[in-house]
This record gives C-alpha cells, structure tokens and sequence, in this order.
C-alpha cells in the first residue's frame, strides 16, 4: 500500500473516471488519504495538487446496503446545496462498483473544523464558542425550514408513524445487544412509547446533528454539514432533542464519549431549545421527550458497542469503559422524561 493509496481508493481508476464524467476537472495524478474510517462510511480527501474533493463510500466488505446508501447520501446534499443550508457542493455518483468496489460520491473539499471535544473548543474562547453553537441551532432552523417537495424531496422517506417506527427500530437493536441486565433500559423504552407525541409537518432530518458532524471556518460560520447517512423525512424535533441531549454534561471524568457541553461559553440546553423554537415559530413543549429518547437511542447505540466488545469484535482505546457510560445515558433519559 503506497502512501497515496489508501485501501478502498483506486486513485487512478477515479481519475479516468472524473476525466470521462467532469472532462477538464482534474489536471493532475490524484492522491488520496483517508480522513475518517470505521464503521461509518469511509471518508478520503483527494487531491491533484491544486484541488481537492471528498470521496464517500460504504466501509470496506459492508453488507448492510441500506446503511450505507451513497444515493441517499448524495442525494439530499445535491437537493440542498442550492438552498440556504451549507452542505459540500456535489460533484458525482458512481454506482459502478468496478471502479473503487462499492459505490461511492465525490464532493467538494470544503475547509473548516469539527470540534469533537471541549477540549478542542476551549482555544476558542467563550464568546466564539458560544457563537459556534448558537449558530449550529441556526443552521438546523434553516435545514427544517426547506420545503422537501420543492427541493424534489417528496419521497425521501415516510414521515407517517415515523416516531412509533424509530421507537420500535431502536428497541430490536437493543434486543439484539443484550447480553447483561440494564436496569431502567426497558422501563424507558417503554414510557416512551407511552408518551408518543404528536409530530410537527415533517421536514427533512438529518438523524446524527451534533458539532463535530459540522465544519466551522475560521470566522466562525458552519462552512458545511457533513455525514447525513441517517437523514430521512420524519419529525424534525428529533434533531433538536439529539442537539439538546449533546449539550448537557455527562458528569463523567475522561468520557471515551464526546459532548462539548462542558466548554467554557457552551449555551446551556434551555437557551438552546428557546432559540430553536423563537426562528423556527414550532412547539416545543415536548422536548423532552425528544431528549429522552436521544438518550436512549445512544444508550441501545454504546450497549452495541459494548456488546461487540465483549465478543471481542472490537479494539481501540476506550471501548473497555463505554459498558459503564449506558447506564448514565439511561438514567438521563428517564431523568429527562420525568422532568417532562
């Protein structure tokens, strides 16, 4: 493996593809390094030595296709590049799995920072962060605010009993994980789905908002939001209750899992949900449930994690400790919906 080949990127089959597909693109050899790997969609910067793009596809020897649907992916970004919303500038689809092996999308480059870590944030300062954040709400409003059937959306997913089918989908994938007793895990699950409210007009969701998942240029405005594998059409409080759910302290010292909430300036959740409901004019009376069920939904998502762990199926640093975070994230979620 040569250092500008890394596995799963041909980069010379891609450029004899963009020189057939985007004649006058490229003006050079391609290298590509990845960025991102892992379970998730493998992400690869690629450059000609004067341009750069983005290369996303599945992770190598995936099954799941839904999971990992490039289409999808490149879809929805496509549909909102022309609106306000600042996603990558989309530059092809391939679904020839002969060039890299899977499908796969080229994007534009674009330059900026996901901040992952309150660490990562504390150069900032406190204002500049607490502007970063505040603005990250500001894009969500902006993203629930676009009409799917005028951006060809229509169809991109089921809103209809969308909350019931995400509240059953997270259950079986806490069914299919469980190997110890969780205590309070099922006692959620349930009042839950006891207390299922009424969904807003659904819009389009992106299913993973958070501020690592966005680039922050360097005065401080959301340059791009990335990684939309989980977006459908459904109900668009899920997003905000996810954002919430990430902006609360876990009270955990060297948490193998990130919010950035203890950051110095870092708004606090209230300021958050009545920021969100003053652009977007939505009820947000529900709140938290929706940030009750983020808690649960990454409660089943590290019980998986340690799951695999215990099998053996995972190495790394930190995976020895994300068995003892599930039960705080249970216990803030029934917090959460008590307070609710």
């Amino acid at each position: 493996m040569s250092a500008d080949h890394p596995p799963g990127l041909d980069p010379d089959r891609l450029r004899a593809l963009l020189d057939r597909e985007r004649p006058g693109l490229v003006s050079g050899p391609l290298t590509g390094r990845l960025i991102e790997g892992g379970r998730s969609n493998l992400t690869y910067a690629v450059s000609d030595g004067t341009s750069k793009w983005v290369v996303r596809r599945p992770p190598l020897g995936h099954v799941l296709a839904t999971a990992h649907d490039m289409r999808r992916e490149h879809r929805v970004i496509s549909a909102l590049h022309p609106t306000d919303v600042p996603v990558p500038r989309p530059v092809l689809l391939c679904e020839d799995e002969e060039v890299l092996g899977a499908p796969f999308y080229v994007m534009e480059y674009v330059e900026g920072t996901p901040y992952r870590t309150a660490d990562q944030l504390a150069p900032l300062g406190a204002e500049r962060t607490r502007d970063a954040v505040l603005s990250l709400v500001d894009t969500l409003v902006e993203l629930h605010a676009v009409d799917p059937g005028e951006v060809g959306l229509a169809d991109f997913g089921r809103p209809e009993g969308f909350l019931d089918r995400q509240l059953r989908r997270w259950g079986k994938q806490l069914d299919a994980s469980r190997n110890r007793d969780l205590a309070g895990i099922d006692e959620l699950h349930a009042a839950l789905g006891r207390s299922l409210p009424a969904s807003p007009a659904p819009t389009v969701v992106h299913g993973d908002y958070r501020l690592d998942n966005v680039l922050i240029g360097t005065d401080d405005r959301i340059e791009a939001i990335l990684d939309w594998e989980m977006s459908t059409l459904g109900d668009p409080l899920t997003d905000l209750g996810l954002l919430v759910m990430y902006s609360q302290p876990l009270g955990m010292a060297d948490s193998p899992v990130s919010t950035t909430a203890e950051a110095p300036g870092h708004p606090a959740p209230r300021e958050l949900i009545e920021r969100y409901a003053a652009r977007s004019g939505r009820d947000v009376s529900d709140v938290n449930w929706y940030t009750a069920f983020a808690w649960f939904k990454l409660a089943v998502i590290l019980e998986g994690i340690h799951y695999r762990y215990t099998l053996g199926q995972t190495v790394g640093r930190g995976f020895d400790r994300i068995g003892d975070l599930v039960p705080v994230f249970i216990n803030h979620g029934l917090t959460t919906l008590q307070e609710g």
